[in-house]
C-alpha cells in the first residue's frame, strides 16, 4: 500500500492532470495506492472569496462561480474529448449548482457562518477528484471514489477541528476491506463532525489527510507531489546555488516547514512520525529528477546544517508592563486569545524579568491579533499595569535548520 498526494500546482489544467495520471499508472501498476488530490490551483481562494461575496450581500460571487464552472469544464473537455454520454460534466453541474444554492442562501441572509464556509470551501476537491476518476476510467485503471467525509472524522475544537484518530482509522480499514480497486481516489482538505457536517482541515490540509490516510492504512511510503524537486537547501529564487536536500529528519522536516519552506504542510508529519512511515517530496513535472526523502534518521552528511529557511512579512506584537513581573498566567492569556482567533504563533521569546514578551506572527492578521491581546487584558491596560499591545510590520525570519 501506498498514498500519494497531489497538489493544487500539479492539478492546474489538463496538461498538468495528463502527467498527474502518468505518475498513478506507474505507481499503481507497482501496489495498491490511496490517491489524495487537492483542489484544482487557486480554486480555494476563489471559493472562500466568493462566499464571503455572497454573505456580504455583493452579487458578484455568481460570477466567480460561473468562472470557476467554466474552467472545470475546459480542463474536461480537453482530458476527455470523446467521452461518451453525460458522465462527469453532469456530475459537476450538479455539485455547481448545489454551490450555488449555498451562497444563494448566505446571499439572503447577509452572513456566512464558519460551517458554511468550511462547506463552500470543500467543493474544490470534490470537483478535481470527480475528474481524476473520470480520466482512471477513460484510461481503463481500476478506480473507486471515497468520499473524505465519509472516513476522516473530526470532533469539536473551540479554533481548528481536532481529528478523531479512532474513528478515521477504523473508516479507513473499512474502506480498505471492502473494496478491491488498485487505485482509490480520495479529496484532500475536507472531513466531516460527529454531525455529519463538512469540516476542513485547515490551509494545505490535503497533506494532512494524506499522512492520516497512511497511518491507518499502513501504507510503505507516502508521496508527496508538489511542483519542485523536494525541499531545497534555501529559497531557490534567492539563493541560485541552492540544492535539494536528499535526505533529512522529521524533525528537521518539521522545523523547516514551519519557519516558511511551505513544500510540505506542518501537520502532515506528526501522524506518521509514530509510525515510521518515510515521505518522499517529488516534483510532478520532473518525476525523475532529485527528491526529498524524509525519514526517522537519515544518513548523517558532512554539513551540521542542513538548510536556510525564511519567512518575510512578519508583524512583532510586544506585550509590557510592570504589572506581568512574578504574575503567572499573562502568557497563556495571550497565546489563547490568539488561538481563538486562529492566529499562529511562529517565534517567542521573553524577557527573564517577564516584564516583556514578544511574539511573531503573519502579519496579515496583526490588527486582528491587537483587537484580541487589547480586549484580553483591558482591565490590566486600565489600571496601566500593561501596555495596550505594540505591533510593528515588515520584518523576516531567517533560521538554520539542523539536527545537532
Amino acid at each position: 500500500m501506498q498514498v500519494l498526494k497531489f497538489g493544487g500546482s500539479s492539478l492546474a489544467n489538463a496538461s498538468a492532470i495528463s502527467q498527474v495520471m502518468k505518475i498513478i499508472r506507474i505507481a499503481s501498476a507497482r501496489d495498491k495506492t490511496i490517491v489524495v488530490a487537492s483542489a484544482l490551483s487557486g480554486v480555494t481562494d476563489t471559493l472562500i472569496r466568493a462566499g464571503i461575496m455572497a454573505g456580504s450581500g455583493d452579487t458578484g460571487y455568481t460570477t466567480l462561480i460561473d468562472d470557476l464552472q467554466a474552467r472545470h469544464i475546459t480542463v474536461i473537455n480537453e482530458l476527455l474529448p470523446s467521452e461518451p454520454g453525460p458522465g462527469v460534466g453532469v456530475e459537476l453541474s450538479l455539485l455547481f449548482d448545489k454551490l450555488r444554492d449555498i451562497c444563494r442562501g448566505a446571499f439572503m441572509i447577509g452572513e456566512i457562518s464558519p460551517a458554511t464556509s468550511d462547506l463552500i470551501a470543500g467543493f474544490g476537491e470534490l470537483f478535481s477528484t470527480r475528474i481524476l476518476e473520470a480520466t482512471c476510467t477513460s484510461m481503463g485503471l481500476s478506480c473507486h471514489w471515497a468520499d473524505a467525509r465519509e472516513i476522516i472524522r473530526t470532533g469539536p475544537s473551540s479554533s481548528q477541528p481536532v481529528v478523531n484518530t479512532a474513528v478515521t482509522q477504523r473508516n479507513v480499514r473499512e474502506l480498505l476491506r471492502n473494496n478491491l480497486s488498485k487505485i482509490i481516489l480520495v479529496p484532500g482538505f475536507i472531513a466531516s463532525d460527529d454531525q455529519g457536517r463538512t469540516t476542513t482541515l485547515g490551509r494545505g490540509g490535503s497533506d494532512y489527510t494524506a499522512s492520516l490516510l497512511a497511518v491507518a492504512a499502513k501504507a510503505r511510503m507516502l508521496w508527496i507531489w508538489t511542483d519542485v524537486n523536494g525541499m531545497m537547501t534555501a529559497d531557490p529564487r534567492i539563493v541560485p546555488q541552492a540544492r535539494t536536500i536528499e535526505n533529512i529528519s522529521y524533525k528537521e522536516a518539521l522545523e523547516i516547514s514551519h519557519f516558511g519552506a511551505r513544500v510540505v504542510y506542518p501537520p502532515t508529519i506528526q501522524p506518521v512520525v509514530s509510525k515510521g512511515i518515510p515521505i518522499m517530496v517529488k516534483n510532478t513535472f520532473d518525476p525523475e529528477g532529485p527528491g526529498t526523502l524524509i525519514e526517522q534518521d537519515p544518513p548523517e552528511g558532512k554539513e551540521k546544517i542542513r538548510g536556510i529557511s525564511g519567512s518575510d512579512r512578519i508583524a512583532l506584537l510586544s506585550m509590557e508592563g510592570s504589572g506581568m513581573v512574578g504574575i503567572p498566567g499573562y502568557s497563556s492569556r495571550l497565546f489563547n486569545a490568539l488561538a481563538q482567533q486562529q492566529i499562529n504563533i511562529i517565534l517567542i521569546t521573553q524577557a527573564s524579568s517577564v516584564h516583556t514578551m514578544l511574539v511573531a506572527i503573519d502579519q496579515a492578521d496583526a490588527q486582528k491579533a491587537r483587537k484580541a491581546a487589547d480586549e484580553t487584558f483591558a482591565y490590566e491596560i486600565s489600571l496601566q499595569k500593561v501596555e495596550p499591545l505594540k505591533v510593528e510590520s515588515g520584518f523576516s525570519i531567517i533560521s538554520l535548520i539542523g539536527d545537532d
